[in-house]
């Protein structure tokens, strides 16, 4: 650039002219007088012009002298027009302006034909335009919004940005909160002519959000599939749902939707032939509805043959014991064995699938699921030496202990073992053989309860609770302070508490790889009254196949894969155990255990998982982040033994970015108005290009030289003033 203006410039004040003016008159009369003095010479006069020079000097320096030089630009400023191209922009929503009836449009495609609109060229003459698309820093960028990076990306691009367009739903999903990008462009002095593209409001949808597909089932046995459904609509909406498979198994209901809300429900489907099954959940479109792409979902599930193996530990045969023992032994599924102490004799309790010892820790990680009666540690019973390897078993082999104290009060002596720390209880030591009364009490289910699929007796929510409240009552429970942190209470006495509240009955907790369930009283074979095994087996089976649930995803000769959480989101850290043996079936202390995980889209990723450590021998773990949802392809292989494993893990939840939600108008106001530009609510090209064009033009750059504080300024007059103090010493001026 050259300087179109230079000019000379002064900072002064009436005082500061005054006062200057006051000094150098002062000064010129006192150097007339001194030069007359001293007889009119030639070298006083020079002396005294050099002092009445540096007063100038000083004088016009009060007074602030500036070289200004001015530029005006010679390049055009720039405009930057930035469009949404994420997935969100592709929610059909936009309404046609001449004619509602018709279809709706995509938020994209309205987008696209702003961009196409032939006004933009009539700005090309006077700015620079620069059309650029924006999404995510994701591996697939339209799967998330970063609204705040387009911003700031395209500030530092262009540093003769004068105003900015910006085109988009305003749903943003990643990076820092777009209003301080805002205003960052605000110190610039760069405004935001926002468009909010689709609909401020969701416009009239039933959507299924979730289906709720565990990773196996077993064959002939029935199974659970929890879904839930929202509405958009105005008022309550009575829909037709069906769950059907690639089989041709079909199942429907009628749900009701309340107005603007959402609702869950549960299908009961009992699987058949062994293999892998596809489902799929439709919701029957209504009248009203816009968009039916989103009525439907689909996950795959695996149907097995039931193999699992049970331990029943127990120190006297008592009712409970004898009532659980038959039901799981008539369950084709369940191979149960039991040991059963006689603390009064040497003897342990025999027959068919009776053990005549604790198992040793080869056989005993065979079990699935472990029942620990009321036993303890005590003499001809456990050992400190079993209690680690009941720990180890649950820790490390992803195994379920169930714990059923009974009047005894023999699993008090637990607390101060190895397992004191799986019990989810403080047992209350004051009272080690529990409570009895006359009159029977009643369980009392918690919120977790209610929704907890382990005391799901009924598959409606009402019939299931009124089932609770009309159990035959037990009439001793457990001697319980109060449930640990980290557990979950299930169920507590009805009327029963203490200090600390109810008298917990049913808790869990996940301990290591396994999971812990505490019943607080041994009265659940009254369950049978009248019904026979139709609720106590039930809640029984549904604990043993709980509990073995994470222990049975996946399994070979030589490896076992299990996974938490059981049910993953897309986002969600995946943990990955595996229980690895050597070929002579004892666990490995230290493999080479690597995980190759191949995403829906065919992204691969690899693993290696890490030793458990010393107290872990067999366990190996690792972490993961799934972000797609669909289903990952999973091969274990380990070097040491040559085993390898395939399985599927199905990520449950949609992307990070969804499709059919309302525009973020807010979000687009705000940044207009933190920028000091404009929310144009009308997709009209014509009306931006007024707002960019009625734009000030930028300020000419100017340039300012500080005469009055430039070093040689000052370095004159001190060497003015110097050479007059010289002068005056050589001539001898009084």
């Amino acid at each position: 650039m050259t300087p179109s203006t230079s000019t000379l410039t002064f900072s002064w004040t009436p005082a500061t002219l005054v006062f200057g003016a006051a000094v150098v008159l002062v000064t010129a009369v006192l150097s007339y007088l001194i030069w007359k003095r001293n007889g009119c010479s030639r070298s006083t006069a020079l002396v005294e012009c050099l002092r009445l020079l540096g007063v100038v000097l000083v004088a016009i320096t009060l007074n602030q002298p500036e070289w200004k030089e001015t530029f005006l630009p010679d390049e055009k400023p720039t405009i930057a027009v930035l469009w949404d191209q994420s997935n969100s922009m592709n929610t059909i929503d936009v309404l046609h302006q001449k004619n509602p009836a018709a279809p709706l449009r995509k938020r994209s495609d309205l987008v696209h034909d702003l961009l196409q609109a032939d006004l933009w060229k009539n700005l090309e003459e006077k700015v620079d335009l620069v059309f650029e698309p924006f999404s995510s820093r994701q591996e697939v960028p339209s799967e998330g919004t970063n609204l705040s990076a387009a911003l700031d990306k395209v500030s530092e691009q262009h540093p003769k940005l004068r105003g900015l367009v910006l085109f988009s739903d305003g749903d943003w999903n990643e990076g820092d909160p777009p209003a301080r990008a805002a205003t960052r462009l605000r110190m610039r002095n760069t405004p935001v002519f926002a468009l909010a593209v689709g609909s401020e409001t969701r416009l009239p949808d039933i959507e299924a959000l979730s289906f709720e597909v565990p990773t196996f089932a077993i064959t002939g046995k029935p199974v659970r599939l929890p879904f839930t459904l929202s509405s958009s609509l105005p008022q309550d909406r009575t829909v037709s749902v069906s769950m059907t498979t690639d089989e041709g198994d079909e199942l429907a209901k009628e749900v009701t939707i309340p107005a603007l809300g959402r609702v869950q429900d549960t299908f009961s489907w009992k699987p058949g032939a062994i293999g892998e099954v596809n489902l799929t959940l439709a919701v029957a479109p209504v009248e009203e509805e816009r968009n039916t792409k989103n009525n439907q979902l689909s996950a795959p599930m695996s149907i097995r043959k039931e193999e699992l193996k049970v331990l029943l530990i127990e120190s006297y045969p008592r009712w409970e014991y004898r009532y659980l023992r038959n039901a799981l032994e008539r369950d084709p599924g369940v191979q149960v064995k039991c040991l059963l102490f006689h603390p009064d004799i040497k003897a342990k309790g025999g027959g068919q699938d009776y053990l005549n010892e604790f198992p040793d820790p080869d056989v005993l990680s065979g079990f699935d699921v472990i029942f620990l009666g009321d036993a303890g540690l005590i003499e001809n019973q456990l050992t400190e030496k079993q209690c680690v390897e009941l720990k180890q078993q649950v820790a490390t082999q992803a195994a379920g202990l169930v714990f059923l104290p009974g009047f005894r009060g023999y699993q008090h002596t637990l607390e101060q073992s190895a397992l004191g720390d799986l019990l989810p209880v403080i047992l209350d030591q004051a009272q080690p053989r529990g409570w009895g009364s006359p009159s029977p009490g009643q369980f009392e289910l918690t919120d977790a309860g209610l929704r907890s699929l382990l005391t799901r007796l009924a598959d409606d929510d009402n019939e299931n609770q009124d089932i609770w409240q009309s159990l035959p009552g037990f009439q001793w429970f457990a001697g319980v302070e109060r449930a640990k942190p980290g557990t979950e209470v299930l169920a507590t006495h009805s009327s029963e508490s203490n200090r600390y509240g109810r008298i917990p009955l049913i808790v869990t907790k996940t301990f290591g790889t396994g999971k812990v369930l505490f019943m607080g009283t041994d009265g659940a074979w009254r369950w049978r009254k009248g019904v026979e095994d139709k609720y106590h087996y039930r809640f029984w089976g549904q604990v043993a196949r709980w509990m073995a649930y994470q222990r049975n995803m996946a399994s070979g000769e030589t490896m076992r894969l299990f996974y938490s959480p059981d049910r993953p989101q897309s986002g969600d850290v995946l943990t990955l155990n595996a229980n690895v043996l050597s070929i002579g079936g004892e666990p490995l202390k230290a493999a080479t255990v690597m995980v190759q995980a191949t995403a829906p889209s065919g992204k691969v990723e690899s693993l290696q998982l890490q030793p458990g450590g010393e107290a872990q021998w067999g366990l190996f773990t690792g972490t993961m982040t799934p972000m797609e949802p669909g289903e990952y392809r999973i091969t274990m292989t380990c070097v040491e033994n040559g085993g390898a494993l395939d399985s599927n893990i199905t990520v449950q939840g949609s992307a990070r970015e969804k499709t059919d939600q309302p525009a973020r108008y807010d979000v687009m106001e705000e940044i207009a108005k933190i920028t000091r530009g404009e929310l144009i609510h009308k997709p009209n090209v014509k009306a931006i290009i007024e707002k960019i064009s009625a734009l000030p033009e930028p300020p000419p750059m100017e340039r300012r030289l500080l005469i009055w504080a430039h070093p040689i300024w000052i370095g004159l007059i001190v060497l003015l003033f110097s050479l007059f103090w010289i002068g005056r010493k050589m001539i001898g001026t009084v």
